[in-house]
């Protein structure tokens, strides 16, 4: 397993199989409530498969190998499997005449065959993928906040409903969020790896929103990578909670307002990618032809692991992993799913 995280000893889990597996259900049906409600939102169907050359799949950081094949009955046409919807559920909201405070969800399944497979990372990527279109004038901190705050009344919500019906499951999370940019947080911790600042602030607030992640801080390094096609770098940020079971910082969604035109083209060419700015995605931002939006995607996987206070995803999805992580996860008492 990753040396960064460790599964610590003398580890059960508070549910027997059968109870994960129900309990898995109530808090996917519950959190849908709540987060659509409280965003506005309607859950639409979403694809597994995209067409390849378009601009539409995300490129996440970039370096991530899309899986890829050709079809008996579409010729001359690669298909990819989706790696997340960022890009899809914008043109989905120009194509539905969504209006101003109205938005999607929709059930994200992904495959991303270079993870690097650990307690809290697999190939198999599920996701609550949200987007909501907003005017012009709301692509602002405000407008960002606001919502960051109403997910995460959602998330505590859905964290006493659990409690109710398993004692065992002890709300955890603070009342509030707390915000803080990539930024301010380089200079509290100079001398800290990103990851490791991740760890003491969400330690100290237990949950915490950092913001503005993509582009360069003053030290020369990224905070995170981001694809410079959908977030706006100034204008985006990480949901994480301190998850003390495994004594870390555990991100379970990642969000933002999305880029538009002007914003577009500054992040193509700080990420040297202006060859994109011709696939169709990219001249429907910058032509103007989708709306202005946030959106985001919260972990599925992540936020029941989190609730129910697993030590490993496995234990709340079904995935593929390696000899190693099956004998260690035999030899720590984890039974994956």
């Amino acid at each position: 397993m990753s040396n960064t995280v460790a599964i610590p000893n003398g580890y059960k889990s508070k549910l027997d199989l059968m109870h994960t597996e129900i309990a898995i259900k109530e808090i996917k049906d519950h959190f849908e409530d709540k987060l659509s409600e409280a965003l506005n939102l309607i859950k639409v169907s979403a694809p597994l498969l995209l067409n390849s050359g378009r601009g539409v799949n995300d490129n996440l950081n970039g370096v991530e190998r899309i899986v890829s094949f050709d079809a008996l009955d579409l010729k001359d046409t690669q298909i990819e499997l989706v790696q997340s919807l960022a890009k899809w559920k914008r043109m989905a909201l120009a194509r539905y005449g969504f209006t101003f405070g109205e938005g999607l969800y929709t059930n994200m399944n992904a495959v991303r065959r270079d993870e690097v497979l650990d307690n809290l990372h697999s190939m198999y990527v599920d996701q609550w993928d949200w987007e909501k279109v907003i005017a012009k004038e709301q692509r602002n901190l405000d407008t960002l906040k606001t919502e960051v705050k109403k997910i995460y009344h959602a998330m505590k919500e859905t964290e006493s409903y659990m409690y109710e019906f398993h004692p065992a499951l002890k709300p955890i999370l603070p009342d509030e969020i707390y915000f803080i940019t990539t930024q301010q947080l380089e200079l509290l911790y100079p001398n800290l790896t990103p990851e490791q600042r991740e760890d003491v602030i969400t330690k100290e607030h237990g949950a915490v929103f950092i913001m503005q992640i993509g582009e360069v801080l003053r030290s020369g390094e990224k905070h995170g990578g981001r694809s410079p096609d959908y977030d706006d770098w100034t204008l985006n940020g990480d949901i994480i909670f301190w998850n003390p079971l495994l004594e870390r910082s555990f991100e379970v969604s990642s969000m933002g307002i999305r880029v538009d035109e002007k914003t577009l083209l500054k992040q193509l060419k700080l990420a040297n990618n202006e060859e994109r700015r011709v696939l169709d995605y990219h001249k429907s931002v910058l032509n103007g032809d989708l709306p202005y939006t946030i959106g985001g995607g919260i972990g599925q996987s992540r936020l029941c692991m989190f609730f129910l206070k697993k030590a490993h995803i496995g234990e709340v999805q079904a995935s593929v992993w390696n000899d190693k992580i099956l004998k260690d996860c035999k030899k720590r008492n984890i039974t994956l799913l």
